[in-house]
Formats: structure tokens, sequence, C-alpha cells
């Protein structure tokens, strides 16, 4: 009996009781039992994965295919996003884990902030699957993870200010007004990139600020550009039970007016020192630089009584690293080669929605494909 069903032709023998499958146009080859689903033929919106995957509840990722397992793995994590992630990528990724000697299953796709995003949970975790990843152009985000934090839990989030939670470098910015913004801003580079030590590379540059109008302040913070996505992180986290807070290396007047039309739970930055109407050119009190950004992140930790398993750290600089060291999660934001080396995560092609879609991959994790 010839029979047609979903582009697939079967050949059914009743003398021998067997089936010979061939395949046609449908990506799912049946051979003793065993079934794969061939990357190439997936469709591109992921939104029909799950139909096409319902017949297992598990799918484990192998050269070309998915290939219908029991159980998924979860000692380590996988999350891919970004416009057009898909099959592509998986075919992609699949030769670099078989390389390693990772195994990984893949849940069901969902999406976050209307970004796509797939998660795949593997055996183990593999620094060299890392620096594999890291050392190639992708055009989606993604991230090999020992551990996820989730938002089914509560959290904490502290972040760097400038460049992270905004688009700008606010010290650069006053140096323009103040016309000394070209030697200011060249020290800023040097200092972000871990070729300066950041206490005197601030003071340096606090000092060609001597003089400047206090109301330069105003002006900055007047156009102060958010980092896309800010809002939405901020409100998601909070309404999650999450605890917000800044950590900068910039300044107070600054993260207060954040921390204000925000709702942040607290701000840690720097004091410009003020001489009646005009800046003197130093800074008030201990400067926050990377240990003590490290050591905002413990305190606050230890403060809300948030699991460390809980504590997310985003920052661009190299002062932000020791802060993502200690985090149970660091995400370097567009940031410089250093950082993106070191941090456990890095977000390359998205801004602030791209932490959203981290923070939200562990979800998938509950999901089975049998049973969407």
């Amino acid at each position: 009996m010839l029979t047609k069903n979903c582009g697939i032709l079967a050949l059914a023998c009743a003398k021998s009781n067997t089936l010979l499958w061939a395949t046609i146009v449908n990506p799912l080859i049946t051979m003793e039992g065993v079934s794969l689903m061939l990357l190439s033929r997936l469709p591109t919106s992921l939104s029909e994965w799950p139909t096409l995957l319902s017949g297992s509840p598990c799918w484990q990722l192998v050269l070309d295919g998915l290939q219908p397992v029991p159980s998924s793995l979860a000692a380590s994590w996988l999350v891919l996003f970004g416009k057009g992630v898909g099959a592509s990528h998986l075919a992609r990724l699949a030769p670099l884990l078989a390389e390693q000697g990772v195994t990984a299953t893949l849940y069901p796709p969902t999406e976050v902030a209307d970004v796509p995003l797939l998660l795949l949970g593997c055996d183990r975790f593999s620094p060299d699957l890392v620096a594999e990843l890291k050392s190639g152009e992708w055009e989606i985000d993604l991230c090999h993870l020992p551990a996820l934090p989730t938002l089914s839990e509560p959290g904490l989030l502290v972040m760097d200010m400038d460049s992270t939670a905004i688009r700008i470098e606010c010290i650069d910015e006053i140096a323009r007004l103040a016309g000394v913004g070209d030697q200011v801003a060249a020290v800023t580079a040097a200092a972000m990139q871990g070729k300066l030590e950041f206490s005197d590379s601030l003071r340096n540059r606090v000092a060609l600020l001597e003089g400047a109008p206090v109301t330069i302040l105003d002006e900055v913070a007047a156009n102060m550009p958010w980092m896309p996505g800010l809002q939405l992180m901020v409100d998601t986290l909070k309404g999650a039970g999450w605890k917000v807070a800044i950590a900068s290396g910039g300044f107070t007047r600054f993260a207060g007016q954040l921390q204000r039309e925000l709702g942040l739970d607290a701000i840690f930055a720097n004091e410009l020192a003020v001489e009646g109407e005009q800046l003197s050119g130093q800074v008030s009190g201990r400067i926050v630089d990377a240990s003590v950004k490290a050591e905002v992140l413990q305190q606050l930790g230890q403060e809300y009584g948030i699991a460390a398993a809980q504590t997310v750290a985003i920052g661009d600089g190299a002062n932000d690293l020791k802060m993502m060291g200690v985090a149970g999660l660091g995400i370097a934001i567009h940031a410089k080669p250093l950082v993106r080396a070191q941090a456990a995560a890095t977000l390359n092609h998205h801004d602030l929605e791209g932490v959203l879609c981290l923070l939200a991959a562990r979800a998938c994790s509950k999901q089975r494909w049998d049973l969407r």
C-alpha cells in the first residue's frame, strides 16, 4: 500500500511486515525505529517547530539534525537569540559541540521582548566551547553558560551606568561642554579598555573640569539618552520581584536622576566636588572603582537576602569585570574586546532587552515538545 502523509511516501510490505520510508520533502527519516529531523528541512519560522517536533518529548542536536531522546539535559546551557535565529545556527553549532564532546538537547522555542530565542541544555559546561563561540562571527547573540538565573525567583541586578544604562559617557559630555573634550575622552577610552588604573584616571579627568560651571551637569542630564530596553528591563525585573541598582564610576547627579525616573532600589556613584557655582576639579569621598562595584553587588545581595546564583552584573568596561566575576551571571553589553573575552555572557547585537532574553531563557526548560 502506498500512502502519502505530510510529504512522506511510505511503502508497506504486508508479507515482511516492514515499512520502507523514502523522504520526499519531509525531514523525518525513519530507520529501525530511529527518527532524525534534518535541520535543513526545519521551517524558517520557529513557531512552526513545536507541531513538527511534537512526536518526541525531547530532541538531541546531532550533526545535520535533531534526534529524539526520552529526556533533556540541564547541566549547563546554550542560549541563542536574535532576529532570524533558527536551523542554520544549530547546523553551525552542531559540529562545534561534537568537536568539544558536548551533548545538547533542544527545548521548545520562545520569544522574549519580540526576540526569538532557542535554549539548549548540555551534559556539561565547556570553557573550550565558550572560546570557540567567542572567536566566531555570529549575527545573533549566543552564550554557553554553566548556570542561568531565573525570573521565577527573587534576584538582584547591578548595572554600570555610562554606556550601559545610558548611551553616553557623562564625563566626556561634561568635558566637551567645558572645552576639554578631546583630552578627557582619550583618557576615558584608555581606562575602559583596562590600559589605565581607573581611580587615577578618574581623578586626572575630573581635574581638567576645574572651574566649569555646575549648570553643565544639568545640561548633560537633560540630554541623557537611555540605552534601548532600559525601561522594559527595569519594569520587568521589578515586576518579577527583583532588586535593581546602579554601581557606577560615573557621577551621582546622573545616577540619582535615573533612580528617580526608574524607581531603582539603590545607586552607588562618585560625587563631583563643588565650590560655589563651579566644579572644583575633585571627587568627594571614596571613588567607586572596580573593587567597590564588586563589594556593592555582594553587599546588596546580603542585604536583600538574594542567593548568589540569582545575582546579575552588567557593564561594558574593564572596571566592571570584578563585579561580573562575583555575580551569578556577568553580562558584557557592547563591550570592549577585553571585557567581551572575560565576561560569561556577551550582548553584541542586542541592547538591554537582551538581558531579559538571558533571564527568561530557563523557563523554556519547563516545556516538552510533546506537551505543548
